[in-house]
Order: structure tokens, then C-alpha cells, then sequence
């Protein structure tokens, strides 16, 4: 059954995009990068993801904010259960996507075509 409280906040959370989210999603949507469709502030289990692409390879794209620093196990976890439902995860910092968007875009690209890590760890 669907969170309908994580999928209500993940509207809210569509609407009210910051700057970065902002930036990035000009350049993913609408199959832009490499032909992958991304979708937005996704729900994944009990996470929202800020970007993610079923396909061709099953991949989040996370964008940290100044808060991050703070939650390293809570984003630990949170990689952890992503990566076992057969997910990468990128992340990068506010200030990469503002101010490096087109080696952040060259890194998403290229993950877009590697082989996906096993789950074996």
C-alpha cells in the first residue's frame, strides 16, 4: 500500500523546489540527459528521492543541502535500503549543482550507462 503522507509531501515538495532542485531539473526533465526519463521527489519505499530514472539504469540522483552534514547516518541508511532495491545513488552539494552543473550532468551521464553494483556487499 502507498504512504499516502510521503506521497502528499512529495507534491509539496515538487512545488516548493529549491534553487539547485530547480537548476538540475531544467536539465533532466524531459528527457534531456542521454534520453533517460528522471522523475522528481519520487517515492521509494519510505524515502523521497529527489530525482530518480528507472531506466536505462535504475538510479538517484540526490541533491544535499547545508543540513546534510548533520544527517550522515540517517543519508547512510537511507543509501543502504536504496542500493538494496537495486538502485545507485549520486549525491552531490548544493553549491556542485549552482556552480559545477555541467561536471555534475557528465557525472550523471556516465552512471546512466554502468553495469549496476551487486548487492553482494
Amino acid at each position: 500500500m502507498r504512504n499516502q503522507t510521503l506521497i502528499e509531501r512529495a507534491k509539496h515538495m515538487r512545488r516548493e523546489a529549491t534553487p539547485p532542485e530547480r537548476a538540475l531539473w531544467a536539465r533532466l526533465k524531459s528527457d534531456q540527459l542521454n534520453g533517460a526519463k528522471f522523475r522528481r521527489q519520487v517515492v521509494i519505499g519510505p524515502y523521497i528521492a529527489d530525482f530518480a530514472c528507472r531506466s536505462p539504469m535504475m538510479l538517484v540522483v540526490e541533491i544535499d543541502g547545508d543540513t546534510h552534514g548533520s544527517r550522515l547516518e540517517y543519508d547512510a541508511k537511507r543509501t543502504r535500503y536504496l542500493v538494496s532495491r537495486g538502485y545507485r545513488v549520486l549525491r552531490f552539494s548544493n553549491r556542485d549543482v549552482l556552480q559545477n552543473r555541467e561536471n555534475v550532468l557528465a557525472t550523471i551521464s556516465a552512471n546512466l550507462t554502468v553495469e549496476p553494483l551487486s548487492n553482494c556487499a
